[in-house]
């Protein structure tokens, strides 16, 4: 089972539908599911996102921080990390993406592993869409299928 656990909600119906199309394709090899917490904007925001986000981690589940500090992997290489996780019986996996301020240090904390995509910034709800696909496009590696760009 992977959990997509997100800060914010995704306004624009493009990228809504491009989400959905992606968790469509993915039930062909895993369990998905997107939760969103609600984001904050006071001061506190770190504080109350990290707890909206930890209510969501189970124990026993491997988590995935998505950080630009995080390392890089190429998409054969991100897949087969997460085939690995899987065959080490680690098939209860969470991709955290924080809000516009960040993770709190303590969900940095309790990550498993930490990744980045770029060194560049991306918008929230495009950042989910390329997550997806991203994750789409490493079952279709570990499937041996070829992935049409």
């Amino acid at each position: 089972m992977i959990k997509v656990i997100c800060v914010g909600k995704v306004k624009e119906k493009f990228y809504r539908d491009a989400i959905k199309e992606y968790l469509k394709r993915l039930t062909k090899y895993t369990k998905i599911e997107i939760i969103e917490v609600d984001d904050d904007a006071t001061d506190r925001s770190l504080n109350i996102e990290r707890d909206r986000i930890m209510k969501n981690i189970k124990p026993n589940e491997f988590n995935i921080t998505l950080d630009i500090e995080g390392t890089m992997y190429d998409s054969v290489a991100l897949s087969n990390k997460l085939n690995q996780l899987q065959i080490d019986g680690k098939s209860d996996i969470n991709f955290i993406i924080g809000g516009s301020n960040g993770l709190h240090q303590d969900i940095k904390n309790i990550s498993n592993m930490s990744i980045s995509f770029s060194k560049l910034t991306f918008p929230h709800q495009l950042f989910r869409v390329i997550l997806l696909e991203q994750i789409y496009h490493c079952f279709k590696i570990i499937s041996n299928e070829s992935y049409h760009k």
